[in-house]
């Protein structure tokens, strides 16, 4: 699993107990998702369908840096599932894990659209495509 992003644990992201308030690391998780989808899929239009269980193993506190874990499991024909992790950065224990994310690629008019794609690809690969391309 690749850790794309890191957030700091800052005064207005804790609950009532001083630890992260679960909807802010969800919140983070599921924008990341979205994120690391738009930029799989090539198309900004890309939503969050389906979450499944989401289990919480150990939380982080003020002035902690937690990161998140993204890897594809699966392209479905307008669908990107994907497994989430999200970890303290301080002292290396899972805050969070959601195995499945279901990002559905949607048309202009919002609608699901098949995305054509079968495999993880890296702006590298991308570049060496187009440049394979060219005349």
């Amino acid at each position: 699993m690749k850790f794309h992003t890191r957030k700091w644990v800052k005064p207005e992201d804790l609950n009532a107990n001083g630890t992260l308030f679960a909807g802010r690391v969800l919140a983070w998780l599921d924008e990341q998702a979205v994120i690391y989808g738009i930029i799989q899929l090539e198309n900004k239009k890309v939503v969050t369908k389906y979450m499944s269980e989401i289990n919480f193993m150990s939380t982080a506190v003020q002035g902690d840096i937690i990161e998140i874990g993204i890897e594809v499991t699966k392209f479905g024909h307008s669908s990107l599932t994907l497994n989430c992790e999200v970890r303290n950065k301080m002292n290396h224990e899972t805050i969070v894990t959601v195995d499945n994310v279901i990002l559905v690629n949607l048309d202009e008019n919002g609608k699901p659209t098949p995305h054509g794609k079968t495999k993880v690809e890296y702006v590298k690969d991308r570049l060496e495509k187009q440049a394979n391309q060219l005349p």
